[in-house]
């Protein structure tokens, strides 16, 4: 039952960190092993919040499961809650503060995948893998607004 939280400061500003996070549709173009994002409106009358189905694939396993989304641009937060797929619970949320010249930026995560054989292998493997997505935020955000 991981509770995890990774943070970087990086040098950009915290309008357009949101922003690159905020934009799910175009995660699979750069994080890997993201294979497709289906986007569609929540039932609620909100534009910030949508329902994202993700596909991922680590070699010949592919597993999808949906998030409900709702990004708030003033308050630079991001949070997402998983509806189905192998979790229990999955629960995230993005923070983008000022510090200094740039941002810092953390993601905070909790989960619990729900078959405990497949969590024992797959929870430590998921967790790994949200520092890679940190990552891959950071080298996206170097590309679009210049490093």
């Amino acid at each position: 039952m991981p509770d995890l939280f990774f943070e970087r400061h990086v040098d950009h500003l915290p309008e357009r960190m949101y922003a690159l996070v905020a934009d799910l549709g175009d995660y699979p173009r750069f994080i890997r092993n993201i294979k497709s994002m289906d986007l569609r409106a929540d039932s609620t009358p909100a534009d910030n919040v949508k329902l994202a189905r993700m596909t991922i694939a680590f070699g010949p396993i592919t597993q999808a499961y949906t998030s409900r989304v709702v990004c708030d641009p003033a308050a630079r937060t991001i949070t997402a809650k998983a509806v189905d797929g192998p979790f229990q619970y999955l629960d995230s949320k993005w923070t983008f503060e000022p510090e200094g010249q740039g941002t810092r930026v953390r993601l905070d995560l909790d989960f619990k995948i729900s078959n405990p054989l497949l969590a024992a292998a797959a929870e430590p493997a998921f967790a790994a893998k949200q520092r890679e997505i940190m990552e891959s935020f950071i080298a996206e955000a170097d590309r679009r607004y210049g490093a």
